[in-house]
């Protein structure tokens, strides 16, 4: 038998609640998807003028740092030409994400979920996912 520790809603909430912050604060309104520890989405937050282009984006980029227990832009850099991982970013159906924004949060040595924020550039959306990350590692 496993036990799990994973996100809960609350969880979620403090998150999303830490990018909306930091996304106001830098004035690039985001999408912003948090997924538990298999990449399954929790919660979604597009914020008002948040790209429509971006929600897939966002839950993608949760979703493979929390499935792949690594940040999207490691794949980006490893996915280049001639790079190990030239072109995983087709993998999973092309959900696997190389673009700079998707987290995974990490707790006590093991991934617990996902973020993933998407609307603005990889190092804004990067930037975003992690104060996310923060919000919630100061409140545990």
């Amino acid at each position: 038998m496993i036990s799990v520790t994973r996100l809960d809603i609350a969880d979620a909430d403090v998150l999303i609640e830490g990018a909306v912050a930091q996304a106001k604060a830098i004035g690039v309104p985001m999408c912003i998807a948090i997924t538990d520890e298999a990449g399954q989405l929790i919660a979604f937050c597009r914020m008002d003028g948040g790209k429509v282009t971006s929600t897939t984006i966002a839950i993608d980029k949760a979703f493979t740092a929390a499935g792949a227990k690594k940040a999207t832009h490691e794949y980006g850099i490893a996915s280049q030409p001639g790079a190990p991982a030239y072109g995983i970013g087709s993998a999973i159906g092309g959900r696997l994400m190389v673009v700079g924004g998707g987290l995974p949060v990490i707790v006590d040595g093991h991934v617990v979920g996902g973020i993933g924020v998407s609307s603005g550039t990889p190092d804004q959306d990067r930037a975003v996912a992690q104060a996310g990350i923060d919000a919630f590692l100061n409140q545990i």
